[in-house]
């Protein structure tokens, strides 16, 4: 796994009220009506679809779990 640190984006669309994702994280695609509830999606979410579209067989291997773990990096909308 070349890329441990994913990013996902938390934008608002003011016409459908709700909040959703921006991702470089391969099937992640999460709306909601609050922001705790879009986090609490991708908190969910992202690890197993992180296993599932990022790692590969080698990658999961003779590799210690530490070294396996991605930072999911959450940013808030500025006018949030």
């Amino acid at each position: 796994m070349s890329n441990r640190r994913f990013t996902v984006r938390t934008v608002y669309d003011p016409d459908a009220g709700v909040f959703y994702t921006k991702s470089d994280i391969v099937g992640l695609h999460v709306e909601a009506r609050t922001l705790d509830e879009v986090e609490a999606l991708v908190l969910e979410l992202a690890p197993d679809l992180i296993v599932a579209n990022h790692m590969t067989k080698p990658d999961l291997i003779g590799r210690p779990l530490a070294d396996l773990i991605p930072m999911i990096v959450l940013e808030r909308p500025r006018a949030a």
